[in-house]
């Protein structure tokens, strides 16, 4: 059974070490990072990661255009290498490695296209969190939710899909290059009507570093979900 692991990555010096060892210690699948040019020491573990084991490798994109173009590279290059599923996930450590097996099992016996993971089944999926990033979270949720008519946390990052049924066209679809890229193709999975499933999860916050995302990419995300909403 053929599984790619994709991971986009920016300046994660402390973060990915410690993901990829989790990850390949209760697993054998095969991973593969995206980076966007980090400055901060993480290429040079990745390095070390390659030499160390077989099933891991990392791409460097020196002209980065954003975590949703990284993302769209992994499931283009999963596609390529004809692996069966491909599984996304962050790389700043707040997703629980151990969920990979569940979906993939998930997937083989209920033959879904997409497994997405959600904050929302669970009252304490978020309790890690500090207050502010909880409410900014739950109010992007609630926005996705009214325009566009869906009933999945689609901005969400930890997600598996089978590639044997989905059509890679459809990932093209998307125009955004950034955090709502994630929004926008499972948007669009949905109105193809594949077959599509929110699991549980807890998300931890992160140990070490800060997020990636600004101002910027919240009032990008927001015109974007009022354009696909006027435009569909």
């Amino acid at each position: 059974m053929k599984v790619l692991i994709i991971i986009p990555t920016l300046n994660e010096v402390n973060n990915i070490p410690k993901l990829i060892n989790k990850i390949l210690s209760i697993s054998n699948y095969n991973i593969l990072v995206i980076d966007d040019n980090s400055q901060d020491g993480t290429l040079e573990i990745l390095k070390k990661l390659k030499r160390k084991f077989k099933r891991f490798n990392f791409i460097l994109r020196k002209n980065s255009t954003g975590i949703g173009s990284a993302h769209l590279f992994g499931i283009t290059y999963a596609y390529k290498k004809k692996f069966k599923f491909c599984i996304s996930l962050d790389a700043d450590g707040t997703h629980n490695p151990h969920e990979i097996k569940k979906m993939i099992n998930l997937m083989k016996t209920d033959n879904y296209d997409i497994i997405n993971t959600s904050r929302f089944l669970k009252s304490n999926s978020l309790s890690d969190w500090p207050l502010l990033r909880v409410i900014i979270t739950k109010f992007r949720y609630n926005l996705v939710k009214f325009f566009l008519k869906t009933k999945f946390d689609s901005s969400s990052g930890y997600r598996c899909y089978n590639l044997s049924y989905i059509d890679p066209k459809i990932f093209l679809k998307a125009k955004n290059e950034n955090y709502f890229f994630l929004i926008e193709t499972l948007y669009y999975l949905e109105r193809e009507h594949y077959r599509i499933i929110d699991i549980p999860i807890k998300l931890k916050y992160r140990d070490s570093g800060e997020s990636k995302m600004r101002i910027f990419h919240i009032m990008e995300s927001f015109l974007s979900l009022i354009s696909l909403s006027m435009r569909n």
